[in-house]
Parts: C-alpha cells; structure tokens; sequence
C-alpha cells in the first residue's frame, strides 16, 4: 500500500503520550460504543469543527460526545492526526477517511486523501471517485476524476462502476468533443451496454442517449448491421428516424466525394495527442514552421511561433509537457543548441546546449531521458552519443556506437535504444544496433535487407519499423520490420509514395510518414499504415512543402483545443431540398 503523510502542525508527542496513558484528557469522544479520551485543545486546533462543537454546541461541563456517520477507525485516524500531525492514507481508507475528514473539517487530511485519490485514478475507480467529489467538494479532484473518465473511456465502459452513472451523466459525457473514443462505434456499444445492466428500467433512455452518438463518423455497414437491427432502436421511432436520415446522407454526400461538416451526428470528437510537425527544409532554405495534425478531424493547423529560429535536420522529442527541438542546421551553422518549446504558453527556451554539435542527428526518449545519436559536425560524420536529463539539465556522454552514422533514425522498444541506417560518410548503411542504459554498451543486430539513409525507425506493433530512405541511387518506398525476439527483419507493405528525410510518429495505433524528399521535390505528402490491415493510406497534406523535418506526439495539454481545428470553423453541407432529407452530414475523411 503506498501511504500519503501531511504534516500541517506537529504538536509535541508529550501529548500524545498524556492521551495513551488518560492524564489531563477533558473529554471523550463516542463513535459508535468506541470511546476515545482527548484533550479539547488539541482537536480544536485541528478543525474548527471540533472548536463549535465544544464552545457553542454544547454547555461547559459537558463530558462525552457523540460523533455520528463515521466508523471508530476512521475517527482514530482522525484523532491520530490531530496529535501527531501526518496521517496514513491508502487505496483501503482513502474514500472513507476522507468522508470522515470532510464531515469534521480536517482540511489537511482532506487535502491528503483528495492528493491520493488523484494519484490513484484507474477505469476501475475513477466514477466512484467523480461521484464522492459531489459530497466531498474538491473541485480539482472533481476535474481529474472526470479527465480521467473522459481519456479512458472506452476501458471504464468494461469496469462495474460504469453502470453507476445516471441516464443524464451518461448523455453529458456521450454528448462531449473531448471524450476519448478511437472509433465512434464504441459510443453506441456504450449506451446498449449500460441499459442492459438494468434492461426494464433503463431502456426508456435510449431517446436521450442514442442521439449523442455520432453516427454519420461510423459505416454505412454499421449502421444497417448493428444499428437498425438493435431492438432498442427499432422500437424508438426517433432512433429509427436518426439512424435512417443518417444512410441517407451517407449515401447523397459520399456520392459527391465531399468532406467533413459540422454537425451534431458528424462533428469530429477532439484528439487526446496531437502530431507535431516541426521545422525542416522548405524552398530552398530551412523554416520555423509548426503545424499540428488533428487526427479526428485529418486536419492539419499552423501553430509556428516565429520567434523560433529555423533549422533542419535536427530531431524533436516530447518530455514532462515539453517540446525539444535538438540540433540541426540552418544553412550556416551546425547547432549543439537545444531549445524546450512549452505548448501550453507557446515559449522557447534555451537548455543546456549538447557536448557535440549534431546535423542528421538522431533523437529518441528512454526512462525521462533524451538520446541524441551520431549527426555530422561540419567536418565528421559522428559514432558519439549523449544523454539529456531534464531534472539536471545536463547532457552527459555514454558508450560510443559501433558505426558512424549522419541521417540514421531511432526509437525505443523495451527497455531499449534501437538505431539503423544512416550515413557514415563514404556509404548508406543497412547495419543497426541497440543501447542498453544498465551496460552503457552497443550491440550489433541482424542488418536490413536495404540500405538506408534518411530513413524513419519507429517502435510499432512490438516490432521496430524502417521506412523509406536513399539506398545510394535511389528514394525507396519499401519497408520493413524487424523481431526482437527473433533477430530478424521482414518486409511489410511498401508506402504509396517514395520519401526521405521525413518525420514518422505512430498515433492511435497508426504510423504516420510525413512529408520529405520523393527524389524530384520536397513534399507535403502524409500518408499512414495500420499494422492489422497492413496497408497504406493516404491522409490530409500538410500546408507546407519540407524534407528533413521532425515529428512528435504531444499529449496532456491543457489547452489541446488549441491545436486542433475548431469543429464550429468545419464547413457545413447545407443539401438541397430535393435530397430528401432534413440533415446536413457528411463522413470525415479517413
């Protein structure tokens, strides 16, 4: 059990000590037939509770008081804190303990119980907890609890607490931009799932329920097998009418190959991550540009903060809320700078710089730590790796790599830094290698089968992805994957198009290739493969033509509206009387 201490006031064990042995006690607190010998003063400091009850409450010789609603054992916890001043809080009491401090005031072993609640949010817990803050007024919690709801929702559907929502908690949340669903499907199984805990009680709330789902992002399919064929559905009038107006549209808008609208049934949920698209080569010369891709939507939206300077060939990653760019090359200088973007207050700001200066860096992220691999520093391609911490804001060397590499890609997967490709001077390389932070030491695994430099490498499906790249003669669309288990690699689906020197992300369990060179021109070409299907699909481009970019995924902001596009600002379809329809839907693309 982990236990959570607040220590607000210490008085003096002597006390404590004068309370166990029943010396100088004035009162004595009754929960139940549990009796407990105190001393006034010490609990009136504690809560003011406690100061009413002795001093206004109740006549000046009065001796014993009765304390109703709360357990002896929590009233002992209680007691315990007012003398020692820490409490133990645990997943056990912590729902109890604070009732119990709520009904007596003890803020600071509120606060205590309110912090461990947060910390411990799971599927399994996270709507009783949401329900408590209704009696226990914590209004951070309360956001929490229902944050928590909101992003895992799809695994609180599974869990025994889901059937404690009310009709109307359940259509709030249904009803929200925010709520976390890869597929909108999940959102009708949802609602059948909850009025079949209670079926004779609950299936009148099928009226107010069934209109939240967003049926118009689902199939034509889906709706004809699962939704039109469902009892509760078909004995609702009004369901019946939704869904049918729906196929309709479905049918009129994908006939005129049209995109997403605005729309109550076919708005776009909001994305819990984002993908960010950072700087790069553009024209002819490197660019500061930011654009974020809003996958619910496919949508990509400028955030560029011009007061960043441009660079390429550099590499981002996503730590503790922050964006860091690192490395790379503005046409004059090869950068060691390392600059944190804060996409919560959109600012940079300079970290400490790395020990070697790193063009076709390579960056990846392992247990709160960034890895920055091999580059070119104007004169040498480079073996050298190193380190960041963000808590000390330092780089530190580690093991160099087997290989010199310049233009190579890297990822983590297990506990592991994996590294392939690149360019080591004189020829593309097809060799690979991994790091292990407990060994500080390289070793050498199973080569591809092509070469590749300007690649992408990507953890995926429990296997690690190289993509595309320049073998030496020419940009390569092919891809393949390799088996830790197995130490080898196999090909999978090659990309729709040829690329290198792009950025690669994986968001909601798809891996996004984005922009690049094709061999003719830089490209703003985004395309994404689904490992359960292994096929490629295209997605929305980008606004701006650049190779040599870099990607990442950025989640937890609190102001994740801002890099999405606004559902209000999607275009409407107003259809035309002669459709046959009063509704204007359209499917999103994707």
């Amino acid at each position: 059990m982990s236990d959570q201490g607040t220590s607000s006031h210490k008085p003096s064990s002597v006390f404590n000590d004068l309370r166990l042995e029943g010396d100088f006690c004035d009162a004595v607190i009754k929960v139940e037939d549990v009796e407990f010998q105190i001393h006034k003063v010490i609990l009136c400091k504690c809560s003011p509770y406690f100061r009413a009850l002795f001093k206004r409450w109740s006549t000046p010789d009065k001796k014993v008081f009765d304390i109703p609603g709360l357990s002896p054992e929590m009233m002992q916890q209680i007691i315990e804190f007012a003398y020692a001043g820490s409490v133990s809080v645990t997943e056990d009491n912590a729902q109890e303990l604070l009732l119990a401090a709520d009904q007596l005031n003890v803020m600071d072993v509120v606060e205590a119980c309110c912090d461990f609640l947060g910390e411990h949010l799971c599927p399994k817990n996270c709507i009783g907890i949401w329900h408590l803050t209704n009696i226990c007024l914590s209004p951070e919690l309360q956001c929490k609890a229902y944050r928590y709801i909101i992003d895992h929702f799809e695994e609180v559907v599974s869990c025994e607490e889901f059937f404690n929502f009310s009709a109307q908690e359940l259509a709030d949340i249904l009803g929200r931009d925010e709520l976390n669903v890869k597929q909108e499907t999940a959102v009708f199984e949802a609602i059948i799932h909850w009025i079949a805990h209670i079926p004779d009680e609950r299936k009148e709330h099928i009226g107010v329920l069934f209109p939240k789902v967003r049926l118009a992002l689902t199939n034509e399919d889906y709706i004809r097998m699962k939704v039109m064929s469902n009892e509760l559905v078909k004995n609702s009038p009004e369901c019946s009418n939704i869904a049918q107006d729906v196929l309709k549209n479905i049918n009129f808008t994908n006939s005129r190959s049209l995109s997403g609208v605005c729309n109550p049934l076919a708005r776009p949920r909001l994305p819990n991550a984002i993908l960010l698209a950072v700087g790069g080569w553009s024209g002819g010369d490197p660019t500061n540009g930011i654009e974020a891709y809003d996958i619910r939507a496919d949508r990509w939206i400028s955030v560029t903060n011009n007061w960043e300077r441009p660079r390429a060939y550099h590499g981002t990653a996503f730590l503790n809320g922050y964006v860091y760019c690192v490395g790379g090359f503005d046409r004059v200088e090869h950068f060691n700078s390392v600059r944190k973007f804060d996409p919560s207050t959109y600012t940079w700001h300079d970290v400490a710089p790395m020990h070697c200066r790193r063009c076709y860096v390579s960056i990846t992220v392992l247990s709160g730590c960034i890895y920055a691999m091999g580059g070119f520093d104007g004169h040498t391609r480079l073996s050298t790796a190193e380190r960041y911490k963000p808590e000390t804001n330092q780089w530190s060397l580690i093991a160099p790599m087997h290989e010199q590499r310049s233009d190579s890609s890297s990822t983590t997967l297990r506990n592991k830094v994996y590294i392939c490709g690149g360019f080591n001077g004189n020829e593309c390389l097809q060799t690979c290698e991994y790091y292990s932070p407990e060994t500080n030491q390289w070793t050498m695994i199973t080569p591809m089968n092509s070469r590749r430099s300007g690649i992408g490498v990507i953890a995926y499906a429990d296997n690690v992805y190289a993509v595309g790249g320049f073998d030496g003669n020419t940009r390569l669309r092919s891809v393949e994957a390799y088996n830790p288990q197995t130490n080898t690699w196999h090909a999978v689906s090659s990309m729709l198009t040829t690329r290198s020197n792009f950025g690669i992300e994986v968001i909601e369990d798809q891996l996004f290739v984005v922009g690049g060179f094709n061999g003719f021109t830089t490209s703003y070409n985004v395309e994404y493969y689904d490992a359960t299907t292994n096929e490629w699909s295209e997605a929305c481009d980008m606004e701006i033509f650049r190779s040599a970019l870099s990607c990442c995924v950025v989640f937890g902001l609190p102001n994740m509206a801002k890099y999405t596009i606004p559902r209000d600002a999607l275009p409407f379809l107003h259809l035309e009387d002669d459709a046959k329809t009063s509704m204007s839907l359209s499917v999103t693309p994707k």
